[in-house]
């Protein structure tokens, strides 16, 4: 549980960062976000999925 809750903290330390240190990036992206497609949109999130477990699999050690 305390690992979950590592990561939580990590996520929302991560998400203020962009929103303090690039703003403007933020609302663009924002408003960039419905011309996208739901396939688009479901494959970045899957690919961010993937990456992000990887990336544990990595730090925490393959076994």
């Amino acid at each position: 549980m305390s690992d979950f809750l590592t990561g939580i903290a990590f996520f929302l330390i991560i998400e203020g960062l962009v929103y303090a240190l690039a703003p403007l990036f933020v609302k663009r992206m924002a408003e960039s976000l419905p011309a996208m497609s739901e396939g688009q949109l479901r494959t970045g999130g899957l690919i961010a999925v993937v990456l992000g477990v990887g990336l544990v699999w990595l730090i925490r050690g393959a076994g």
